[in-house]
């Protein structure tokens, strides 16, 4: 048990917002993910023709227009764009001004991957035809990481703590360990927390292919393509997307009338220091971070009813995570429900594992697991319970989320229902 865990403050989430391949709001990509749905098409962002995997997670209705001037969405890349809608979803639903009431104690953290990629491309690519003046002036500005942060701090005038995580697919669910944080250590009041990514670009589906990190037998048949812990399983299918939380102390939350969605109980994260890409043979990254988790929390590994796997659909990783799973959990390990979101969404890298922390907030709240499509052929190697194929009814209490990173960086959120 943590030995502070006493004297710090509870932090629970108060507002939740989305913008996904499932649909723009909570509501809708929760519908989405119960009926089994899924996100995944053939790429429409640019000619894709050339490449051996030619189909991703497009958010294709998304209109920042709803959300923010034309002219200022203009300025920013789809990324900051993304994250500000879902902010801004995420404050209303928690009830709060557009303005915070005391901005110094309230902060900021969001995790991405890239973040504005698409400034970055869109720049080379005009210096090189058209040299300096073919570079928008609004081109660095917007192409830093921080800048989704940014856009979310200014919008709400939340001028305490302003940070940015950038520890690639495990991005999004440090964003919010680190936000409650904050909270924690009384730094901050109340921290909007989230993740955004937005890279299917050409470049970037190449680069991933040059890896063969993605599947090549499903462009005709996309939905089926992502597959976690099935064993024809071939890659993992990239995504974009945003998600946002409110986090507050119990004290702030409760003092305002506000309604308390779900506990955050405890996070943590690690480094496996082993390989850019491979995991740790021995999983210790990933064993980790979900026993320090749990040591934060002040929980035994039995108390865990529900695991949102980071279930990528690669071949290693999800051996690896299942491995780890066995490994950390003993028996309990087979009476624990697990699923993989990302076989309907894909991987939103820095914001799947924001993505996936909502949906853990939606699961202690509706008593329901969110299935793991496309798990056809069972590997042997891979006999957990992935609640496969259809949604089941179960009573949770407490879940953790994984999310798992390329550098070797892992990140484990674990929530409880409210009270």
């Amino acid at each position: 048990m943590n030995p502070n865990q006493h004297s710090r403050p509870n932090v629970v989430i108060t507002g939740m917002g989305v913008i996904s391949v499932l649909g723009n709001t909570v509501g809708d990509m929760w519908h989405s993910l119960l009926e089994g749905r899924s996100g995944i098409g053939r790429i429409t962002a640019f000619d894709a023709s050339d490449l051996p995997c030619q189909i991703a997670g497009e958010v294709r209705d998304f209109d920042p227009g709803l959300y923010m001037e034309v002219k200022e969405a203009r300025r920013m890349p789809r990324s900051s764009q993304m994250a500000l809608a879902a902010a801004l979803q995420a404050v209303a639903h928690a009830g709060l001004p557009d303005t915070m009431p005391e901005p110094e104690r309230a902060g900021v953290m969001f995790g991405t991957a890239m973040g504005g990629v698409d400034f970055i491309d869109d720049g080379i690519t005009g210096i090189r035809a058209k040299g300096y003046k073919g570079i928008s002036p609004f081109t660095a500005g917007g192409a830093i990481p921080n800048f989704p942060a940014f856009m979310v701090s200014k919008q709400f005038q939340c001028l305490g703590p302003n940070n940015t995580t950038t520890t690639a697919c495990a991005a999004g669910t440090q964003a919010v360990g680190e936000g409650a944080e904050l909270i924690r250590r009384g730094a901050a009041d109340l921290v909007i927390v989230g993740g955004t990514e937005a890279f299917i670009r050409d470049f970037g589906m190449g680069g991933f292919a040059a890896m063969r990190a993605l599947p090549t037998s499903y462009n005709d048949d996309p939905q089926r393509a992502s597959r976690p812990f099935d064993a024809r399983r071939e890659g993992f299918i990239l995504s974009e997307g945003a998600a946002a939380l409110v986090l507050e102390s119990e004290a702030h939350a409760k003092a305002r009338g506000a309604r308390i969605l779900a506990r955050l109980a405890g996070q943590a994260s690690s480094s496996d220091g082993y390989h850019v890409a491979a995991p740790d043979p021995d999983n210790l990254g990933k064993i980790r971070a979900m026993r320090w988790a749990l040591e934060d929390a002040g929980l035994p590994p039995s108390a865990i009813d529900y695991i949102n796997a980071h279930g990528t659909s690669t071949e290693q990783n999800d051996l690896s995570e299942t491995q780890a799973i066995k490994t950390l959990f003993g028996e309990h390990a087979y009476k624990l429900a697990i699923s993989s979101t990302k076989s309907m969404m894909g991987h939103a890298m820095g914001a799947s594992g924001a993505l996936e922390t909502i949906i853990c907030a939606l699961v202690l709240q509706h008593g329901i697991l969110p299935a793991t499509i496309n798990y056809e052929n069972p590997d042997p190697e891979c006999d957990l319970d992935y609640t496969p194929n259809e949604p089941r009814n179960r009573t949770v209490k407490t879940a953790l989320s994984n999310s798992f990173g390329l550098g070797g960086q892992n990140a484990v959120v674990i929530l409880q229902q409210a009270e």
